[in-house]
């Protein structure tokens, strides 16, 4: 059974950064991606970041672009999310996210092209 577990969350002042930490365990299979998700109340669920593991190709929401970097340690099956210059904007549940399958021309980047979710870690930016 796929475990994904986040950590790093919590509260912080605007301009501040916050690391976000995903851990997988039970794998029988390599990603092709792992992504980080938010979700904030009532609205959708929006991509932030991915990593593919194939070449350690890296592809961001246009929100976070230049403020949030995605890193991954194969060996250690994490997945990093360093965040900077937070805003209130970003305040939000995090799920990071394993998408099990190719998917030709995907840019993995929506939440249906992913298969496997964390439970969540909450990040609160105060203005």
């Amino acid at each position: 059974q796929v475990q994904l577990v986040e950590s790093g969350g919590g509260l912080v002042q605007a301009g501040g950064s916050l690391r976000l930490s995903c851990a997988a365990s039970g794998r029988t299979f390599s990603p092709y991606a792992t992504g980080w998700f938010r979700q904030a109340p009532g609205k959708e669920r929006e991509f932030v970041a991915r990593i593919r593991w194939n070449g350690r190709n890296t592809y961001y929401g246009d929100s976070v672009k230049g403020r949030f970097t995605v890193s991954g340690d194969n060996a250690k099956a994490t997945v990093d999310l360093q965040m900077n210059s937070l805003k209130a904007e970003d305040t939000a549940v995090y799920y990071c996210a394993d998408a099990r399958y190719y998917r030709a021309s995907s840019y993995y980047s929506t939440r249906y092209e992913y298969d496997y979710w964390g439970q969540g870690t909450q990040v609160t930016v105060s203005s």
